[in-house]
């Protein structure tokens, strides 16, 4: 059955989502605050690097089963897809999520579906349905656990469950959790995602749906958090941590995972934070893995400023900027904070990202910062600083680094 879908917020999870949903053969809008994005979309381009992810919009525009606009259109199901940062404090921002409502509220219809596919707080869904019985006394809402009444608009949540550079594969493959507010509400909106995902499709309520996003980024961060302080005891007992982390993983019923820069990304450095805000007493150990890894950036400063003491004026070289190897996402990256202190202490940075094509706008503006080819960058330089495990810099000839001060914080050149 086709459906006409308005995808609200066209980035990296509502794009690959509404160009999927295209290919499974509905009539998708979607909708971006940004003329750029929506040009480009209409143009047949993503404005970000994904793989397969031109190929399938320029599909779907040219088949014309999906188009972009700056307002939304009425449709009979609206996927809300935008970021949910977080304010001073770590305090949840979810003005974009409203603002997404609030601009489709005019254009709901009785039996209209809203599914919520970003991330956020247990209880938003629910409290955007309170929004909406405010705005529209005319529209009849679902109550938990009761029956539907006729002509009653949906609300479900239904988080993404991606990684750039996979986002196409795992969209369609991975299993998805559907929260609706009631069953009908969760049943309702599995009938949009069942032409799309292959995997499994498991309905629930909102606020499990909710909360199951949140664990699963506590989860990794909380993993993240052992490694990285196994790594900063390492050091300070004189052990390598590398060698050590991959003795230990030679356990069968023990994997530890890599430390590195810190915690970057929209998700992982993002949403634990929703769980200490919404339970501060009992989110004890995801507030202290938050703790742990948001401190490893500045310890990487640190080393980095400590090996450049030695030089009268030293020229370091960043290999990486992006929170993760392989991507040429910034969101919340460590790598990119790390370089722009270097550069504000004054210092000559050259810095190296094959997934880039130019510094972006923070340190763009900056003389004293300059983008080059990584071997380039590592020839010229006194101090290096490895801080993104991108595949191109394991094939850097070894010998490059001689005689330089190297600071690893990924273990690039480990063992």
């Amino acid at each position: 059955m086709s459906f006409r879908v308005c995808v609200h917020g066209l980035g990296t999870i509502g794009l690959p989502t509404a160009a999927l949903l295209a290919e499974a053969g509905h009539e998708v809008a979607g909708c971006d605050i940004s003329r750029r994005v929506v040009a480009a979309v209409n143009a047949g381009r993503a404005t970000f690097r994904e793989p397969g992810l031109d190929e399938l919009v320029a599909s779907g525009v040219t088949s014309g089963r999906l188009r972009a606009a700056a307002t939304p259109v009425q449709a009979e199901y609206h996927v809300v897809a935008v970021p949910t940062p977080f304010a001073d404090g770590h305090r949840p921002d979810l003005s974009c999520v409203e603002a997404a409502v609030d601009a489709l509220l005019p254009l709901l219809r009785p039996g209209d579906t809203v599914i919520l596919e970003s991330t956020v707080p247990v209880g938003t869904t629910e409290r955007l349905a309170a929004r909406i019985a405010a705005a529209r006394p005319d529209l009849i809402l679902p109550s938990p656990g009761a029956a539907p009444k006729p002509g009653s608009i949906h609300l479900a949540h239904c988080p993404e469950r991606v990684i750039p550079g996979r986002a196409l594969h795992e969209l369609t493959q991975n299993d998805r959790v559907v929260g609706g507010l009631g069953a009908a509400c969760a049943h309702r909106a599995a009938d949009l995602y069942c032409d799309m995902v292959r995997g499994r499709i498991a309905l629930t309520d909102c606020r499990t749906a909710e909360l199951v996003k949140l664990a699963e980024n506590a989860y990794r961060d909380v993993n993240i958090a052992f490694a990285n302080e196994m790594a900063a005891i390492c050091g300070r007992l004189g052990v390598d941590p590398w060698n050590a982390i991959a003795l230990a993983n030679r356990h069968p019923r023990v994997s530890i995972l890599a430390p590195g820069a810190g915690v970057g990304g929209h998700c992982i450095a993002v949403d634990p934070w929703f769980l200490v805000h919404g339970a501060p007493e009992e989110a004890r150990l995801i507030r202290t893995a938050r703790e742990v890894n948001g401190a490893v950036p500045p310890r990487v400063l640190r080393r980095i400023r400590d090996a450049a003491s030695r030089f009268e004026v030293p020229r370091i070289a960043c290999l990486g900027l992006a929170y993760k190897p392989d991507a040429d996402d910034l969101r919340e990256s460590p790598a990119l904070g790390i370089v722009h202190d270097l550069a504000r202490d004054g210092r000559e940075v050259t810095v190296a990202d094959p997934f880039l094509r130019g510094l972006p706008p923070a340190l763009a503006t900056l003389p004293n910062v300059a983008l080059r080819d990584a071997a380039e960058a590592v020839l010229t330089s006194d101090v290096v600083a490895v801080l993104v495990a991108h595949t191109p810099f394991r094939g850097l000839d070894p010998r490059l680094f001689e005689g330089k001060q190297v600071v690893d914080a990924v273990g690039l050149l480990a063992g």
